[in-house]
């Protein structure tokens, strides 16, 4: 994906910020063009080119009551989804179809030890990332806005690993189904250290369909844990292959959407940005 796209996000980003906190307000487009640095002319071709919506359309897909809406159809859909496969091991995602193995208990309980892990750094629709795989799958995928940064959270995640800087086969996958975000199917592996918990956490949230949005206590549901909303939070925030593991389709009971480990920008318009393409799917059928 070219730079230039990195820069329209980058670009976009402020907007969005703007959006997020003075929905209620219906910002006009001169406001959102301010954020961004631009003319309203330039800032809404800009904004359309990137969301496939206008500002407008975006900022009606992050309002309180959409995602209340939103989530009102998910808990309808709870029992019907409970016992989905995606539970027991695959599920699809965007058009991606993505198959979570968990790491042995020794490779979890080591930190990696003779564990052999390639990563490299590219760019997708909404910025930076660091991708990193062992032999089996992609085991981490995060964003970077700072590279140092990535690379002490991948090290941290895996303190035993020999880490190399080499782009193999998982990650040239990965950055394919970048290029084609949403219209072609890719299989992805995904080998994930994590608990017993965290890994029925994480396929729960690969039943969350794109444009849809979910809350920690149906997802705490899903996995047959109704006290465990807490805990499930925790899950979700430790997933660590971002976009490919929806966490972003989890807010909070009241609609808001919420924190975000690479920054609330970011989820504002991963939501809205799915959202528009759900949408015009629905419109196309």
């Amino acid at each position: 994906m070219s730079t230039q796209k990195q820069t329209d996000f980058e670009r976009i980003a402020k907007a969005i910020s703007y959006i997020a906190d003075n929905f209620k307000m219906q910002p006009t487009l001169e406001q959102l063009a301010g954020q961004a640095g631009l003319s309203p002319f330039h800032f809404q071709r800009l904004f359309t080119k990137w969301a496939g919506t206008s500002p407008k359309k975006f900022t009606q897909y992050l309002s309180l009551e959409y995602a209340k809406k939103i989530v009102r159809e998910d808990k309808t859909s709870l029992l019907k989804v409970a016992r989905q496969t995606g539970l027991s091991g695959s599920s699809r995602l965007h058009d991606l179809f993505v198959t979570i193995e968990g790491m042995t208990p020794g490779e979890y309980k080591n930190g990696g030890v003779d564990l052999d892990i390639h990563y490299t750094f590219a760019n997708n629709l909404f910025g930076r990332v660091l991708i990193a795989s062992t032999l089996k799958g992609v085991c981490y995928l995060a964003f970077a806005d700072s590279q140092t940064k990535a690379l002490r959270e991948l090290r941290d995640l895996f303190p035993r690993a020999r880490l190399h800087n080499k782009n193999d086969a998982h990650q040239k996958m990965i950055i394919n189904a970048f290029k084609h975000w949403g219209r072609k199917s890719t299989r992805i592996k995904l080998h994930l250290k994590g608990t017993d918990f965290q890994l029925r956490v994480w396929k729960a949230l690969l039943t969350i369909p794109p444009g849809k949005l979910s809350t920690y206590g149906a997802i705490a549901e899903r996995i047959d844990q109704p006290q465990a909303s807490r805990a499930v939070g925790s899950a979700v925030g430790q997933n660590p292959v971002s976009l490919l593991i929806p966490c972003h389709r989890v807010i909070r009971s009241t609609g808001v959407f919420g924190q975000y480990h690479w920054g609330s920008a970011r989820k504002t318009a991963m939501i809205g940005w799915e959202a528009t393409r759900a949408q015009s799917k629905s419109v196309n059928k």
